[in-house]
């Protein structure tokens, strides 16, 4: 089993994202985000991630559930929150 990454703090997830996420897929996903596993980004985001480890910035990841509804996963700089979420919820 891996260890993750960084705290999680509080999980929230936006109302489209509950309607139209898997949810399982999103649980799946915040154990992936957790651990490091940014999902569908690019290297510049990658790195970005890299560097938000290093010294506590925002983490951004983007992952596709079972029927393909495309969805992000961001921690705050403070760790204290993780958001589930829809590309136009943001």
């Amino acid at each position: 089993m891996s260890t993750a990454l960084f705290p999680l703090g509080n999980t929230v997830i936006t109302r489209a994202a509950a309607d139209g996420v898997h949810p399982e897929d999103v649980k799946l996903c915040l154990d992936r985000h957790a651990n490091g596993d940014w999902g569908d980004l690019g290297d510049d985001d990658r790195h970005s991630n890299q560097v938000g480890l290093e010294q506590d910035l925002r983490l951004f990841s983007v992952y596709n559930d079972r029927a393909g509804v495309r969805f992000w996963i961001i921690t705050e700089a403070d760790r204290s929150a993780t958001t589930v979420l829809l590309p136009d919820d943001y």
